[in-house]
């Protein structure tokens, strides 16, 4: 049976760590030269992705292990450049074991707008009239969408000012991240709504605040797991700080946000979109957490975390990277639904994580290692002398590049000798 629970993975080599995760998502041999290569974006694709390509920006591309999901083992891909993440996660998700995190998804809905200047004093009213109208226009756009039980399924009007209204064009953009089919669909409909409202419309454009679609996911951290109720009341306390204070919650929140946009980015989804639409959301009623922690009556820590999630599993450069698409097999998603159940679940993990640090050890422990070791490397170490100069650097308690350079010059000096 397949497990995510792998000990010792983060101590193999990057070959055997390849190799068992090709026999878990059962990747073919050309799929695992592309994870060994270490340069998987061909020229040509980087040349049509974007303008003006000179070379390729690489991040790493880790695995965190110990996920169960909706009781489902799960290895995670995580793209990102920031120490201790992907070692976080893991850990998060080994206490969670065995039953994990439960997580569910709304339908995608996303919202194209329509911004019209001028309207009548009774635009409102008479978009409401005519919805089934616009509804239809927009779905002649995209006859496969539809086809496929997406499309347009609703619509909304307001009033912004007294010169200007929003109408809202509801889509269900099935598993596309939806930006293309949604702002399709607003350029079609802006005439008729123009004719409609007798107005002038300006800006036809999806917003990422996607509050119709919505990721949720909850996890019980038993307090034996995680080193008491003591335990547990310190991460209660640091969830109620950052639910009192905006300076903590952006922090708490970037935290939540370590573990999706990796996601985010090693499946080829716009997490700049993802981030924008988080962050909207926490601020709906003065900006907020996008976990809860609560105690509940065993004494166990129960988190739970909900925010819009617009990522998609087609579209976009899902298709066209080549770690991206391995990426999406790796995790076996179906759908976008299950693709923003998972980063739901991974970003309430890493938010444990990172409370869970700093309300025992400090988040610095946890940190201090793979530190350590990007100041050797920076300082000039090489090959073996990069571990002995990070350790020397622990061990005294001073993670600076003048002291590793010190170190180094030691190291080099007796081997000469």
């Amino acid at each position: 049976m397949k497990t995510s629970r792998i000990p010792g993975f983060y101590k193999m080599p990057i070959e055997e760590r390849v190799k068992i995760v090709k026999e878990f998502a059962e990747l073919d041999e050309e799929e695992e030269k592309t994870l060994l290569s270490f340069s998987s974006l061909p020229h040509d694709i980087a040349d049509r992705m974007i303008e003006n390509v000179i070379s390729t920006m690489q991040l790493p591309l880790g695995i965190a292990t110990n996920f169960v999901i909706n009781g489902k083992e799960m290895l995670i891909p995580m793209a990102i450049e920031e120490t201790s993440v992907v070692a976080a996660a893991s850990n998060a998700a080994k206490m969670a074991r065995p039953d994990g995190f439960k997580a569910k998804a709304t339908e995608p809905i996303m919202i194209g707008q329509i911004q019209i200047l001028n309207p009548s004093k009774d635009a409102v009213k008479k978009i409401m009239e005519r919805k089934e109208s616009i509804i239809e226009l927009a779905n002649e756009q995209d006859k496969i969408l539809v086809s496929l039980g997406g499309g347009a399924k609703d619509v909304e009007a307001k009033m912004l000012s007294e010169d200007m209204m929003v109408v809202h064009l509801l889509v269900d953009v099935r598993d596309a991240m939806g930006a293309n089919a949604v702002n399709t669909m607003a350029e079609a409909v802006a005439p008729l709504i123009e004719k409609i409202t007798d107005g002038k419309s300006l800006l036809r454009i999806i917003s990422n605040l996607a509050i119709h679609r919505m990721a949720e996911a909850e996890v019980i951290y038993k307090k034996e797991a995680i080193g008491g109720e003591e335990v547990v009341d310190k991460i209660v306390k640091a969830y109620e700080f950052a639910s009192l204070d905006i300076f903590r919650a952006a922090t708490h929140n970037k935290g939540v946000m370590n573990g999706i946009d990796a996601i985010a980015i090693a499946t080829g989804n716009d997490w700049r979109a993802i981030e924008a639409g988080a962050h909207s959301y926490a601020s709906l009623n003065g900006y907020k957490p996008l976990t809860t922690w609560k105690k509940n009556e065993d004494g166990d820590l129960h988190g739970k975390i909900k925010l819009p999630i617009a990522a998609g599993v087609i579209g976009g450069i899902t298709k066209v990277h080549p770690i991206a698409k391995i990426s999406l097999k790796i995790l076996g998603v179906k759908n976008a639904e299950q693709l923003a159940e998972v980063m739901a679940s991974v970003g309430l993990a890493q938010n444990f994580a990172a409370i869970f640090a700093l309300s025992t050890k400090g988040i610095q422990a946890g940190h201090m290692k793979l530190h350590a070791q990007n100041i050797a490397v920076m300082s000039g170490a090489k090959g073996e002398e990069i571990d002995i100069v990070a350790r020397k650097m622990i061990e005294m308690g001073k993670i600076k590049m003048d002291v590793a350079q010190e170190i180094l010059n030691e190291i080099r000096k007796n081997k000469k000798v």
